[in-house]
């Protein structure tokens, strides 16, 4: 089964959520994740489904609103607005809802995040809730964590992961024993770059320290199934020629190495 390549619509930012269907069908993207945000085209169904009619990419993963600057989106309550991603991936067909874990002044939701991602689980058969890697903040020599348990989703173990190359950088963690930890359970990709630097550049892959090129090739032999985004930062692109540029070398770099020999094991 060949793995499908997503553009992830954050991507375009600071160009809006509709443009990454019109750049996605223009550079052969096999679909788009939709990052929920303030944008109100990325919140609506109807909206979403007609750019995906028009440009002949479909929805297949979606970002719910879980970043400090969409904590008003929908709702300020975070399980109305996963479960509002959830109706909106399951109206447009699309298998993947992807969600950080809990900040830690999210104390209630934090205590139930683990047993209310099995309620909407049952509630939404067909979607899987993909838990993402996140990292820790470094400021002024210090670190913290702002998640609850933690960064790193494996420690507390979820049916679905999403694993982010970049976040992986900014943590300072070795992606493809990310890989091994999330197991079968591995669902999603973000597939970006980063240099270790200890902040989220989100690069385009192969112009970073990340093995990109060895988690892809390695994903046939994890049995993987689900879909790579690709989630870059373009918001410096001096046009939109430079845009276009950076996410066709993205795409390129995905289907290179998605193509690639597998080896007998992932690791």
């Amino acid at each position: 089964m060949t793995t499908r390549v997503l553009l992830s619509s954050s991507s375009v930012f600071p160009e809006p959520t509709a443009a990454a269907f019109q750049l996605a069908s223009a550079l052969g993207y096999d679909g788009v994740e939709v990052m929920v945000w303030t944008d109100a085209v990325s919140q609506d169904a109807g909206a979403l489904r007609g750019l995906a009619t028009h440009y002949g990419v479909p929805v297949l993963s979606v970002h719910s609103p879980c970043l400090l600057v969409t904590q008003r989106v929908w709702s300020p309550d975070p399980w109305e607005r996963l479960r509002r991603s959830a109706e909106l991936a399951e109206t447009l067909g699309a298998p993947t809802v992807v969600v950080h874990p809990p900040f830690t002044w999210q104390r209630e939701y934090a205590r139930s995040f683990v047993d209310g991602l099995g309620r909407l689980g049952d509630e939404f058969p067909g979607i899987r809730f993909a838990v993402e890697n996140m990292y820790p903040v470094r400021m002024a020599g210090r670190e913290f964590v702002p998640y609850m348990p933690g960064w790193n989703p494996t420690e507390t173990g979820y049916p679905a992961y999403t694993l982010d190359l970049s976040h992986c950088a900014a943590s300072h963690s070795d992606a493809l024993e990310m890989a091994d930890m999330m197991g079968a359970a591995l669902a999603h990709v973000h597939l970006g770059d980063g240099t270790g630097e200890g902040r989220d550049e989100h690069l385009v892959p192969g112009r970073g320290t990340q093995p990109c090129a060895e988690l892809l090739t390695s994903l046939a032999g994890r049995g993987f199934s689900g879909s790579v985004a690709v989630e870059v930062s373009t918001r410096r692109a001096r046009s939109r020629a430079d845009r276009e540029s950076d996410l066709r070398a993205a795409l390129e770099f995905a289907r290179q190495h998605l193509s690639a020999p597998t080896p007998v094991d992932a690791r």
